[in-house]
């Protein structure tokens, strides 16, 4: 009875352990790092990994979990940084058998110099974060493409200076609520925290707000990859918020990867119709970001 009691404490040890990694995968996800996971699947003779022991390294460069430590930690870190190195992410993952003796038989393992005897077997992943919009303006393209979010189970926020627009009952999905001005909102960001939005849209009432926010973002967090950046309107109106900008001294290479107008072109008018051109956009933007 007592090894049982024993046992239970280990294995129960271990679980916990699992979810804190799974954890740290999610928040590492949320905040718009790709994470590759390797797990261990099976596990046979003497080894320091258990089944469903993990290991997850983050494109920040973080790092958490275990599958065992000493030579078959540091070669499955090896693997799971060069996964992360590889650029076509829809072909990213393998599972790989590792035998923990030098001496090792079998063109199907990978050898290690350990005496330890055992083998494991363990699959890697690549796991991107899902697309976290941050809609600045909550009218009506705003709760449409919201609405648009649910569907697809992607995470949304919302920044408007009106509170009606950018209440709980309005938006009850929302990640984050924002009620402020473009300035005060800025101001509590860094380059960091506005990483974990995959893609701003400007959706103002007013175009005025629209383009501080364009030239906030641009002027404070030039060179940050994520998110993308895009505005509703016109040519005409976007070429009043180039000439703007560039007065501002925004260099025009940033200006360029800006999308104005935003949503691939299906003709829309309505609000959802509009939704539904700019959410097929950004799934096109993920799909090819996978395959490149």
């Amino acid at each position: 009875m007592a090894w049982i009691i024993q046992n239970d404490i280990v294995g129960n040890g271990r679980e916990t352990v699992t979810r804190t990694t799974l954890d740290w995968v999610l928040k590492e996800l949320d905040e718009g790092s790709v994470v590759a996971l390797a797990t261990v699947i099976e596990a046979s003779g003497s080894v320091p990994g258990k089944p469903g022991a993990k290991l997850a390294i983050s494109s920040s460069g973080e790092r958490h979990g275990t599958v065992g430590g000493a030579g078959l930690e540091r070669k499955v870190e090896s693997s799971l940084e060069e996964l992360l190195s590889q650029k076509n992410f829809s072909k990213k993952g393998k599972i790989e058998v590792f035998m923990l003796h030098k001496d090792g038989r079998g063109l199907e393992v990978t050898k290690l110099d350990s005496l330890c005897g055992g083998k494991v077997t363990i699959s890697m992943e690549v796991m991107l974060p899902m697309p976290h919009l941050l809609i600045v303006g909550g009218g009506h393209v705003g709760l449409s493409i919201a609405n648009c979010c649910k569907s697809l189970g992607w995470k949304y926020s919302v920044l408007d200076v009106r509170s009606e627009y950018s209440d709980v009952e309005r938006f009850q999905n929302a990640s984050e609520l924002h009620t402020s001005t473009v300035k005060d909102f800025l101001k509590l960001q860094n380059k960091d925290s506005l990483e974990r939005f995959s893609d701003i849209l400007l959706l103002g009432h007013d175009w005025k707000i629209d383009q501080e926010m364009l030239i906030g973002i641009l002027r404070e967090y030039e060179g940050v990859a994520r998110p993308r950046i895009g505005a509703i309107g016109s040519k005409t109106k976007w070429s009043a918020f180039k000439s703007a900008a560039i007065e501002e001294g925004i260099l025009e290479d940033r200006l360029d990867n800006v999308r104005c107008p935003i949503g691939i072109d299906i003709g829309a008018d309505s609000p959802e119709e509009i939704a539904i051109a700019v959410c097929a956009e950004i799934i096109k933007f993920e799909k090819n970001k996978k395959s490149q």
